[in-house]
């Protein structure tokens, strides 16, 4: 049975994104990694091969203490694929005085002929997690020797920007390279009343095709009637409709509608331009938040499209409990303690 290591740093232990899931380094892959880094020691600030003795002596005496540590200098995770490890990485070099981190990854290395930019993708997206929900670090950043030209389309795909270019900044192969350095920062999540002037936006995110997919209401939305029912919404007392917020940028909305037994049924919904970052899962729990705070809540209850995994998986990490099933969509619930 494998046992699970614990990074005291972490409030949550595993990440997870479809079928992509980063876990706290498992001893297991060790010898994985060791072959990959090996096969790919081209572009990785290492001398020379990894011997298996090298390999236990790092695990055991320098990546075994970090799990307890209140402020470790790296967090190292497996990254999986429907359970299977197929590359690692983690935040190294963390500055927890200035937050910032930078970031480490390899893969499979036969895997990077064909998905190469699919699977980067998806580790980055996990990884800000940790960086920016978890730990609210400012700026986590990619060191790379400009020998690797499907890396920084991958980056830019991901939302990080080239900040700098260190020029001739490393030695490879009998001449001076190029190092690039690709930055992210933090992103402020907040939520706010719902106004007037946000009634276009919402209707067109309840207009998207990838939102109406796993909608309850599957009918065709006419913007006189969204107009109606919203300027309803927002001034109803038993109503509470939030918009997310980015830097200002609205990027989704969360509404609670309260009866008269104190259940308060939710809706949400995230664009999907920002789909894949953890927002949804932020939005949810700070929408649920808020409504504690404001109004006196017994249960709060929401309802979710079989198909629609990641929320299933939002709901049942936040805590939600899974009820019945109608048709094609699940009910989940939350009962608030007094």
């Amino acid at each position: 049975m494998l046992t699970m290591n614990f990074y005291k740093c972490l409030n949550t232990q595993e990440f997870v994104s479809g079928k992509y899931k980063i876990t706290p380094i498992r001893s297991i892959d060790l010898f994985d990694i060791m072959r990959w880094r090996n096969e790919q020691i081209y572009h990785l600030r290492q001398n020379k091969p990894i011997t298996a003795e090298d390999q236990d002596f790092y695990f055991n005496a320098i990546v075994a203490k970090l799990f307890g540590q209140d402020q470790p200098k790296q967090i190292l995770f497996s990254f999986l694929e429907s359970g299977i490890c197929i590359g690692y990485g983690g935040l190294v070099h963390i500055n927890w005085i200035d937050q910032i981190a930078e970031i480490s990854f390899i893969m499979n290395t036969t895997l990077e002929k064909n998905r190469f930019q699919e699977i980067w993708v998806a580790y980055l997206g996990l990884i800000e997690q940790v960086a920016f929900q978890e730990l609210r670090l400012h700026k986590i950043f990619t060191y790379a020797f400009d020998i690797r030209p499907h890396l920084y389309p991958a980056l830019l795909k991901a939302g990080f920007i080239e900040e700098a270019r260190l020029k001739e900044h490393c030695f490879f192969q009998g001449s001076h390279r190029d190092v690039l350095i690709h930055t992210k920062f933090s992103t402020d999540l907040v939520l706010r009343k719902a106004l007037e002037n946000d009634v276009n936006k919402t209707f067109d995110w309840v207009s998207n095709k990838i939102v109406r997919k796993y909608a309850i209401q599957k009918d065709v939305i006419v913007f006189e009637e969204h107009e109606k029912w919203f300027f309803k919404k927002i001034v109803s007392d038993n109503c509470l409709y939030f918009i997310a917020e980015v830097n200002k940028t609205p990027i989704g909305s969360i509404r609670f509608d309260i009866d008269e037994e104190k259940v308060a049924l939710l809706s949400f919904l995230l664009d999907p331009e920002f789909h894949g970052h953890g927002y949804g899962k932020k939005i949810l729990q700070m929408g649920c938040e808020e409504v504690v705070k404001l109004k006196e809540i017994a249960i709060i209850r929401g309802v979710v499209n079989l198909e629609n995994i990641p929320s299933l998986k939002t709901f049942i990490s936040l805590g939600f409990k899974k009820g019945e099933e109608i048709d094609s969509y699940v009910t989940f619930e939350k009962k608030i303690e007094k």
